[in-house]
C-alpha cells in the first residue's frame, strides 16, 4: 500500500515553535515500522516556518513575507536534520522534495517530480515533502500542506491519504461545542460538512479543517480514501490501517 502522511504544525510543534522532540521520535518510529512491513510511506511535513522563527527568536508567525521565507529556510534545515537522524536509527534513508504550484502546473517537471517519487520509492527511500517557502509566491501557492499532500496523493497514486492534525476528525459543528458529534464515515465532501467547519486552531498553523476537506475532495477526484485523524500519538497510524482508530474517513 502506498501511504501518503501529512503532519502540521500543531502537531509537530510546541506553542513556541520549535519541534516536540518526543512526538517527532514517535511519528519517525511508527512510519518507519510501516515502510519495514512493506509499505511505501510518504511524509509531507510542515513546520519550517514555526521551527525557523523559534530558532531565529521571533514570537509567533513573521508577517514580513521575507522574514518568513528566511525563517523557512532556517528552519527546513533543522526539520530535515531531525528527521535524516531519527529515520537513520531505523536503518532507513530520507529525501527532501520542496515543490511549488508552478512544478504541478508545468507538464515536464511535474513529470520530472513523478519520476523522481517512483524512484525514490524503488530505491527504498522516504521522500518528505514541503511546500517550497522561502521562493513561494504569496497567495498563489501553498499557503498549507493539506492540498500539497493531496496534490503528491494524486502524483504518486496513493491509496490512503492520512491528515493529522489536533483533533479526532471531522465533527458536525465546531468541536468546542458541548454537543458536536465525530463524523466517522462519509462517502464524499458536502455542503453540511464544509458549512460545519471553525476556524484554524494553532497559530503557528497555516490551514485548519476547511482546507483538509479541500485536500479530501481533491484525493477523490482520482478515487484515494482520505483520513482525519489526531496525531498526538502517532501511534493511530497503526489503528487506521487496521480499521479500529477513531478518526474520520471520507472515501468509499
Amino acid at each position: 500500500m502506498k501511504i501518503i502522511v501529512k503532519v502540521g504544525t500543531s502537531t509537530l510543534a510546541y506553542g513556541t515553535g520549535s519541534l516536540n522532540l518526543r512526538r517527532v521520535s514517535a511519528l519517525v518510529r511508527v512510519l518507519a515500522d510501516l515502510k519495514n512491513s512493506g509499505h511505501d510511506v510518504v511524509l509531507v511535513t510542515s513546520g519550517a516556518g514555526g521551527g525557523g522563527a523559534s530558532v531565529l527568536g521571533i514570537p509567533g508567525k513573521p508577517k514580513e513575507m521575507s522574514l518568513r521565507q528566511a525563517a523557512a529556510a532556517v528552519g527546513q534545515c533543522e526539520l530535515m536534520g531531525w528527521y535524516g537522524r531519527e529515520f537513520a536509527q531505523y536503518g532507513h534513508t530520507v529525501a527532501q522534495l520542496l515543490i511549488t504550484r508552478s512544478v504541478i502546473s508545468n507538464t515536464e517537471q511535474r513529470g520530472n517530480a513523478v519520476a523522481t517519487l517512483e524512484r525514490l520509492f524503488s530505491l527504498g527511500v522516504v521522500p518528505i515533502v514541503n511546500a517550497n517557502d522561502t521562493v513561494s509566491i504569496k497567495n498563489l501557492d501553498f499557503d498549507e500542506n493539506d492540498t500539497l499532500a493531496a496534490v503528491v496523493a494524486k502524483l504518486t497514486k496513493a491509496d490512503l491519504l492520512i491528515l493529522l492534525t489536533d483533533v479526532d476528525g471531522l465533527y458536525d459543528a465546531p468541536p468546542s461545542d458541548a454537543g458536536a458529534k465525530l463524523i466517522t464515515h462519509a462517502e464524499k465532501v458536502t455542503y453540511d460538512m464544509i458549512n460545519s467547519v471553525g476556524d484554524k486552531g494553532s497559530e503557528l498553523a497555516s490551514g485548519g479543517m476547511l482546507t483538509k476537506l479541500e485536500a479530501a475532495s481533491l484525493a477523490l477526484e482520482d478515487g484515494i480514501k482520505t483520513v482525519i485523524a489526531n496525531g498526538i500519538a502517532p501511534e493511530i497510524l497503526y489503528g487506521i490501517l487496521d480499521g479500529t482508530a477513531v478518526c474520520t474517513v471520507i472515501g468509499e
